[in-house]
């Protein structure tokens, strides 16, 4: 149950980082020109690690323990990714509810139920 959970939030994770950095990269029309280039970059960072995690999450289903390191990898730059989007723009609330989810992620992974399933394989 528990990995079916943290399958779901791989999933529920990946897309809502991938829209969320596509919002982040429409709003560089919203800043000064001096925080266009750094927007910019912020915005196709979190899509790409947002997709690289959509990618991994059906090995996660499968308990792959490698996936199950990358996911816990691009999450950590995404949690990174986030502080540094909350401060050059003005997308905190969506940043907020983005980091209790990947959070509740990386504790369903590595949670003991979660981690026997991984270890079984």
């Amino acid at each position: 149950m528990v990995v079916t959970v943290a399958m779901i939030l791989v999933v529920l994770s990946g897309l809502s980082n991938a829209l969320l950095g596509i919002v982040v990269l429409l709003s560089r029309y919203q800043v000064p020109d001096a925080d266009v280039l750094p927007v910019s970059l912020i915005g196709a960072a979190v899509i790409l690690f947002g997709l690289l995690t959509l990618a991994v999450a059906a090995a996660i289903g499968r308990g792959s323990r490698l996936a199950r390191l990358l996911v816990t990898i691009y999450l950590a730059i995404q949690l990174v990714l986030h502080a540094v989007t909350a401060v050059t723009t003005d997308w905190d609330w969506a940043l907020l509810v983005q980091a209790v989810v990947e959070v509740l992620l990386l504790a369903a992974l590595w949670a003991p139920p979660g981690s026997r399933h991984f270890a079984g394989r």
